[in-house]
């Protein structure tokens, strides 16, 4: 009869201390992102390469972007030194250089201050086509209003 009694205070003070640890929530700043990867689809040589991505701190303390930095210098990340006070957010714009042409794959490492990923990796693609390549195909608007290509 004890035995029984003892396993069943070791199995509901096991299960009282995983539920708490399920309830406690991350302390220090979170980034959370709109999107990791935009895809530009298919855009003419030297339009616009612009995009944009959403930086929102869903933690309790100020998020503090400390870098930004493309792979390569056709890929330039802009972005405020401002904190970021939880509950808000902020944008990264992002140009690619589409003066080449070709497939894009590129990224952009983002450095914070963020408890749940210090260091965060967001992606950009597409294809970047001549102008006459896109005299045979409908030109389209992206979802960020630049031409794209059908």
């Amino acid at each position: 009869m004890k035995k029984s009694i003892l396993t069943f205070v070791a199995i509901f003070v096991a299960f009282i201390a995983v539920a708490q640890q399920e309830v406690q929530v991350e302390s220090g700043p979170v980034l959370t992102l709109d999107k990791d990867i935009h895809d530009y689809g298919t855009i003419l040589q030297n339009g616009d390469g612009v995009c944009h991505f959403t930086v929102t701190n869903t933690g309790n303390e100020p998020l503090i972007i400390s870098n930004a930095k493309g792979s390569c210098g056709c890929t330039v990340p802009k972005w405020s030194n401002e904190p970021i006070m939880p509950g808000q957010s902020t944008v990264i714009d992002v140009k690619y250089a589409t003066n080449r042409i070709g497939p894009i794959n590129k990224s952009v490492t983002i450095t914070s201050n963020a408890t749940n990923s210090p260091t965060k990796v967001i992606r950009i693609k597409g294809k970047v086509i001549k102008p006459d390549e896109a005299e045979a195909s409908p030109i389209m608007e992206s979802s960020e209003g630049a031409p794209t290509v059908e």
